[in-house]
């Protein structure tokens, strides 16, 4: 089960840098739903943990073997779409490589500036970034 460090961890790197394909409102549903299916589990295992600095992690991982069924299947459907996203992300982010650096050198990562500045040079964009944004957003 050492996905569930996985989970965080590549929610942690999402909501950092931001998504393409995902506004933050999504990443925060899908979070919301993994609490609400660990919710007795996190009071249970790591209700005494000061959130932050990875704490809370360590203290799922550190439960792992304990953890209720709804929570772990939530962690495992969450690590599915999150591997996703993350995968759209670099898929996009690899096509885009040359785009980003000719239109958007300047433009800090993060919350879909990257997507936005991207946007406003569409007419100016190769064809494969412009093929790889259409792709992730269907």
């Amino acid at each position: 089960m050492k996905h569930l460090v996985n989970i965080f961890i590549t929610c942690s790197v999402i909501c950092c840098l931001g998504t393409f394909v995902w506004a933050q409102d999504d990443i925060k549903t899908l979070r919301e739903a993994v609490i609400k299916a660990c919710q007795n589990d996190l009071e249970t295992y790591c209700g005494q943990v000061t959130p932050g600095e990875q704490r809370l992690i360590a203290c799922v991982y550190a439960h792992e073997d304990k953890l209720s069924d709804q929570c772990t299947y939530a962690l495992y459907q969450a690590s599915a779409v999150l591997e996703q996203v993350a995968q759209a992300v670099a898929y996009v982010g690899k096509s885009c490589r040359d785009d980003i650096k000719e239109h958007c050198k300047s433009v800090e990562i993060g919350k879909g500036r990257m997507l936005a500045c991207l946007k406003s040079h569409t007419n100016e964009l190769s064809g494969t970034c412009t093929t790889a944004i259409n792709q992730v957003q269907k």
